[in-house]
């Protein structure tokens, strides 16, 4: 009966809570040339607007049952190749990815009223472009890569605080810490690329690029 009590005094009017999405739109022309190229033009909006983290952007997997599920990454690339970004190659995302080589990836820009969508095909970045990114990393970051066996069950928080213990302490005299076998990035080659701008009357605005056959089509989708 207390729990009862003290959900309903906590409760939320869900129904009520709506935006009025006023702040811009998104018109064909305004489009640039490519796909790649408008991503990064919104990124720098959402920078230079101050958005935490306006890299940031929500991964959607599924397993090779069909089973989905998603979670925030941090975009570290974005080329003509498609979006990268990096994380451990035994962790339940990278297993999804290799079961069935397809993932979406969506950036939220709230305070703007924007997102944008990727969803392709996935493939591996080469060691190269990995140990490019890795010498970037700070060396607390790379220290946890080691450390961490990432999606699998722990312990406690004392058993990962011990990991890295122990990994500090194997590379205490190693000025360079060379990137794990298990870690490594990943690409989204994007099949299609939706740009959304929210409207008054959810009458948003939807511009997506899509491949076929090789060229990168433009078209307009109903909200």
């Amino acid at each position: 009966m207390a729990e009862r009590e003290l959900t309903t005094s906590i409760a939320v009017d869900l129904p009520a809570m709506r935006v009025s999405y006023e702040q811009g739109t998104l018109h064909e022309s305004d489009l640039a040339g490519t796909w790649h190229a408008q991503l990064q033009v919104w990124l720098e909006d959402a920078r230079r607007a101050g958005a935490a983290e306006p890299n940031a952007m929500v991964l959607a997997t599924a397993n090779a049952d069909g089973f989905p599920s998603s979670r925030t990454v941090l975009c570290k690339g974005i080329d003509g190749r498609g979006v990268v970004f990096f994380t451990n190659y035994t962790s339940a995302k990278s297993h999804d990815l290799s079961a069935t080589r397809y993932a979406s990836a969506t950036f939220p820009w709230y305070d703007l009223h924007r997102q944008a969508t990727v969803r392709g095909i996935v493939e591996k970045v080469s060691s190269e472009d990995t140990a490019r990114y890795w010498a970037s990393r700070p060396r607390g970051s790379q220290l946890g890569a080691w450390a961490s066996p990432q999606s699998s069950v722990v312990a406690s928080r004392e058993a990962l605080d011990h990991a890295l213990s122990n990994i500090k302490r194997r590379f205490a005299d190693t000025d360079v810490v060379p990137v794990p076998p298990h870690w490594g990035g990943w690409r989204i080659r994007p099949e299609v690329v939706e740009f959304w701008q929210g409207r008054a009357d959810r009458m948003h605005d939807r511009l997506r690029y899509k491949l076929l056959l090789d060229n990168w089509q433009v078209e307009r989708v109903a909200p």
